[in-house]
């Protein structure tokens, strides 16, 4: 497993692998302290509740989501961003299709399963 992505990465030439119904990833820029993610959701889908060791920090580039993070519900669109601490449960439903920018510190290992 390669523990660094490449210098520079074309859409155009990256996979997509099937994360959840109606959600896709995107795997871009990592290394061990760093990872980028781009995820697409279909309207419905569901990034079901989960938790994880990693910091997260995520930005919405386009739609509309419903997020659920701790206990506390917020509907965000494109040009919003939330922060997950590390440990803490979240999940979100896609209101309405779009697209989001995750990055992990450290980077998620076990996305690379398939890389």
């Amino acid at each position: 497993m390669n523990k660094k992505s490449d210098t520079y990465q074309l859409a155009s030439q990256l996979l997509w692998e099937d994360a959840e119904p109606g959600v896709k990833r995107q795997i871009m820029a990592y290394d061990a302290h760093l990872m980028l993610v781009k995820v697409q959701f279909q309207t419905g889908a569901i990034g079901s509740v989960h938790q994880h060791p990693h910091t997260q920090g995520t930005y919405v580039a386009s739609g509309i989501f419903e997020l659920t993070i701790g206990n506390e519900k917020k509907i965000l669109k494109a040009g919003d961003g939330y922060y997950v601490a590390p440990n803490l449960p979240h999940g979100c439903k896609c209101l309405e299709a779009g697209t989001l920018i995750d990055t992990f510190s450290p980077m998620r290992e076990d996305f690379l399963g398939n890389q």
